[in-house]
């Protein structure tokens, strides 16, 4: 009896020993080196260095081009045909507790829009499309496309997405995008690619002299703080960028930080939610061309005061009546400074946590991620405004310490959110060890990381506001 106990606790020791040295190679302890002491801080700097010598400011006179492309899917074909946008089915992309079920039809179409600015010769294009975010890899696919095509870069080409969770998925690889978007479907990666091209290319197409004007309101009723709710601050602004064109077409892009979620996860028809209902409205009200771009969205949620379509009507009818009300008092001028640059952002190890100081190793979170170890912040300058992109759900309350420091040099600013890649929440680090889904769930790349970008930021605004000379 003893020799089968002593061989009992033997295996047993020995299962323990190769469990603990499996965890061991599988989690290790949250890197909380701080950033200005790394290669890859160092690396993003040298970076922004080298594409603020390359694409200096320039002063001149504007024109102005509008696109769109409708991106709302025909359901109930026989194959799938990205090309064509045809689909025996799609899955809805943004909330996880719908499990990839594929959506029953439309309520309300999708676009991708597009508005091309040239000034003094130096050209750049807005993209926003109806979407939960713009993938990677579709961006890349578009980039790649509208080079070819114009001969445009990436420090030419700006990205964003309404956030709606209620767009189209299937076009993420890999567990976590796969929770997020459905199963994975190739043929969806070449039918959003292509309706970024096409909206571009129409925009820059239409090229005609213009004049801009700029504008913003608060609409703190209709925002509020998911993450720590009084605790926290929200960024209640709403952003107005006016294009006002010598032939009478107008355009405006609007930005806002509130969550695109008045719709909840039972719904299964696509929809663009209450940024859809607010291009809308600017629409029928006089304006030729209506874009959103989700700004600050981490940690803030909606405020509709109504539930499903109704909120997302009401929170785009008030949104709109504001917006359309800030920009009469706004003077237009065809005459601006301009700067449009893009910052490759080298990033940290992969850093997603099991517990507040334990990490899932990178060789074993590269398998369930799909992202990359660089992305790029954008950012440009027209006149008076200062626009920066991220690649993330970023945080408005990180947005409003850039938005003052801007302002008490005289400029208005905006941050923006999915600018052509995706890797998660980043917001304040001193929110970092709350076990919330923002603050773990998706945060892929450690405590770092909040720093980095601010620090991207701050540079990037200097660059992008010099003196053109």
């Amino acid at each position: 009896m003893k020799r089968w106990l002593r061989r009992i606790a033997i295996a047993a020791g020995s299962l323990v020993a190769v469990l603990l040295v499996g965890i061991g190679t599988a989690v290790g302890p949250v890197d909380h080196t701080p950033f200005g002491r790394t290669t890859y801080h160092r690396s993003t700097l040298d970076g922004l260095d080298s594409a603020a010598r390359e694409h200096r400011p320039v002063r001149g006179t504007l024109r102005a081009g509008f696109g769109r492309a409708r991106l709302t899917p025909t359901l109930g074909a026989e194959v799938d045909d990205g090309r064509n946008g045809r689909f025996r089915s799609l899955p809805l992309a943004g909330f996880g507790n719908r499990r990839g079920a594929p959506a029953t039809g439309v309520h309300d179409d999708l676009w991708v829009k597009a508005t091309a600015v040239e000034v003094g010769g130096s050209r750049m294009i807005l993209v926003s499309a109806d979407s939960l975010i713009v993938p990677r890899e579709v961006c890349e696919a578009a980039v790649d496309e509208l080079r070819r095509l114009t001969g445009l870069t990436r420090d030419q080409l700006h990205f964003g997405a309404s956030h709606t969770h209620a767009s189209i998925g299937g076009w993420g690889q890999g567990i976590v995008a796969e929770m997020f978007a459905g199963p994975f479907q190739p043929e969806v990666r070449i039918w959003f690619s292509s309706r970024l091209v096409a909206a571009a290319t129409n925009a820059l197409a239409d090229l005609r002299p213009a004049s801009f004007a700029t504008g913003a309101f608060a609409a703190p009723e209709l925002i509020r703080n998911r993450l720590v709710g009084d605790r926290g601050t929200v960024d209640p602004e709403f952003v107005l960028l006016e294009f006002r064109r010598d032939d009478g077409a107008k355009a405006v892009l609007g930005s806002f930080g509130a969550h695109a979620t008045v719709l909840s996860s039972k719904l299964m028809e696509f929809s663009a939610e209450y940024p859809g209902s607010w291009q809308r409205r600017m629409e029928e009200t006089g304006w030729a061309h209506a874009q959103f771009f989700a700004g600050g969205v981490g940690s803030h949620s909606p405020n509709a005061g109504a539930p499903g379509f109704e909120g997302t009507e009401r929170m785009g009818r008030i949104l709109a009546e504001r917006s359309a009300e800030s920009l009469k008092s706004q003077p237009a001028t065809n005459r601006a400074e301009f700067a449009s640059l893009a910052v490759p952002v080298a990033l940290p190890e992969l850093n997603p946590r099991v517990s507040d100081h334990l990490r899932l190793r990178p060789w074993l979170a590269s398998g369930l991620l799909p992202v990359a170890d660089r992305t790029f912040i954008t950012g440009f300058r027209i006149g008076g405004l200062v626009w920066l992109t991220t690649p993330c759900d970023f945080s408005g309350e990180m947005s409003l310490p850039h938005k003052a420091a801007l302002a008490a040099r005289g400029f208005r600013a905006n941050i923006s959110s999915f600018n052509g890649d995706y890797i998660g929440y980043v917001v304040p680090a001193k929110y970092y060890h709350l076990d919330t889904y923002e603050t773990r769930t998706m945060s892929f790349f450690g405590p770092a990381v909040p720093d980095l970008f601010d620090s991207v930021l701050r540079e990037l605004s200097a660059r992008l506001t010099a003196d053109p000379g």
